[in-house]
């Protein structure tokens, strides 16, 4: 089993990719710790102009040779890829965690889901692709033909450092695009080992390249007039800035921006099933999930049966090192973010919001946050505003209609869910509910991969879902139309 998780180097220092080598940065030496116990996990001197124009050039450059590979042998290269990934699983989910925080089986399940992942669009590349039309001409055929879009930016969060990477760089590269990879500066480690696993698998120089450094690199790589297309995920401010820079210019626009995702639970459900659901989907990864349970809305009589099942579960959740067995819930990700969350439950509280239960934390690190329950209104700020961590709010409604408005009252509108055995309110609320994907009777979080993935309102951009292949198709590629005549042979002298 390979074990190899960074460049190959004498050191552990990790470096940028561009144009197939492994180069440093000029910047002062960053770090990324575990957030566990605050060790350094990584090191690294952040990209700045220079290495970022050499980036671009390098991903221009290879453009042409990538599509002429043809997407049989590009499918190949993600195939091998999902392979070494999986030879590397172990190696790479532990240090997943080591960086990141998420418990040890959280990320096994990350490194298993991108393994699939590879080999779903490894796949596609031997499918049936563009469409026939018929002509008024006998001897004319018209058909669409798919080609990539050229250079594509790529800029990924460090919740999900493997997984939503995979969803953008695999499809992008299938369909003959090259890649500029600016991961998130807080889970660079994960990234330098998964940009491994894909020049290992025969990605060629150039075709992928990965730069290290704050938000201001990322800024200034989706300025570039040779980025034709941006796929993004992360927070609102920062997408609607990448969409006013490249959107004027014409240059394609991807975006999952977050997510203030509410559950209906109406009273003809067991309490205590859906407890368990609503719980898992609140505080699984430390509610650090775009598509995480952020308002349990009980309708009726189901509140006053809800809310004990739910406190005692709270209760109950075993807060600690991502890395210890019994962990259940492991740090955020980082000292400051955990100081965000923490701050976010305090004015909650100062609101005046009950606390209705909250899990017992570690002896000491400064990144983790209790798991916490609340009790309020809209009128909170916490109700309104996305909160990235292990918090969650239960809110009542009278019945379904005012719950479905209560679950609409906010600007996002990725995932949303409903608990009941009423076929008909269950088909109401996906008619209704304003979210990109709707769950009934599951949690929030999760999506199969070859489904679309995208959300409504300020959560998404109106643009191709991520994930299907179709849909990853249509963002990647552009379409062209060919109207084919047969001609009229030369007559021989």
């Amino acid at each position: 089993m390979e074990h190899h998780l960074t460049a190959p180097d004498t050191d552990t220092r990790l470096r940028h990719l561009i144009g197939g080598e492994w180069v440093d940065g000029d910047g002062p030496v960053a770090a990324t710790t575990n957030p566990a116990d605050e060790t350094v996990v990584a090191e690294y001197h952040p990209a700045d102009s220079r290495l970022l124009d050499a980036a671009v050039a390098a991903a221009v450059s290879a453009r042409r040779e990538w599509d002429d590979r043809g997407i049989i042998a590009r499918g190949l290269v993600l195939r091998r890829a999902a392979e070494i990934l999986g030879d590397r699983a172990d190696a790479v989910a532990e240090l997943m965690t080591r960086e990141q925080g998420k418990t040890l089986p959280e990320s096994r399940a990350e490194v298993g889901a991108t393994v699939e992942t590879l080999h779903y669009h490894a796949a596609q590349a031997r499918n049936a692709d563009g469409a026939t039309f018929p002509s008024s001409h006998p001897d004319e055929v018209i058909r669409t033909v798919r080609r990539p879009l050229g250079v594509v930016a790529a800029i990924t969060p460090w919740n999900f450092p493997l997984q939503i990477p995979a969803w953008k760089l695999a499809p992008a590269l299938l369909w003959g695009n090259t890649v500029v990879w600016k991961p998130a500066s807080d889970t660079v480690a994960v990234a330098a080992a998964f940009a491994e696993v894909l020049t290992a698998a025969g990605v060629p120089a150039g075709v992928l390249n990965m730069v290290l450094g704050p938000g201001t690199i990322g800024a200034e790589l989706v300025a570039r007039h040779e980025i034709s297309g941006v796929t993004f995920t992360g927070s609102v401010p920062v997408g609607r800035s990448i969409q006013a820079a490249a959107v004027p210019r014409g240059a394609k626009v991807q975006m999952e921006l977050g997510g203030h995702n509410a559950a209906i639970v109406l009273p003809d459900v067991d309490p205590r099933e859906a407890a368990a659901v609503l719980i898992a989907g609140a505080m699984g990864s430390s509610g650090q999930k775009c598509t995480a349970t952020r308002r349990i809305i009980a309708v009726g009589d189901a509140y006053d049966d809800l809310v004990p099942e739910l406190v005692a579960r709270v209760e109950q959740l075993v807060v600690g090192d991502g890395l210890a067995p019994e962990s259940q819930i492991g740090p955020l990700v980082s000292a400051r973010a955990a100081k965000e969350v923490t701050a976010a439950i305090d004015q909650a509280l100062s609101e005046g919001a009950e606390l209705l239960g909250s899990a017992p934390l570690p002896a000491s690190g400064a990144a983790f946050v209790a798991p916490t329950l609340l009790a309020g209104t809209t009128a909170l700020t916490i109700s309104r505003e996305e909160v990235f961590g292990p918090a969650a709010t239960v809110l009542r409604a009278r019945d379904l209609d005012e719950a479905i408005d209560l679950a609409n009252a906010t600007s996002f509108g990725l995932t949303a869910a409903v608990f009941t055995c009423d076929e008909r309110a269950a088909r109401r609320c996906i008619r209704d509910l304003d979210a990109g994907l709707i769950k009934v009777n599951a949690p929030n979080t999760g999506s199969e991969l070859h489904a679309p993935f995208g959300g409504l309102k300020d959560s998404s951009f109106p643009a191709p879902r991520e994930q299907n292949a179709a849909t990853s198709a249509e963002f990647f590629t552009w379409s062209k139309i060919a109207y084919s005549r047969t001609g009229t042979p030369r007559s021989e002298a």
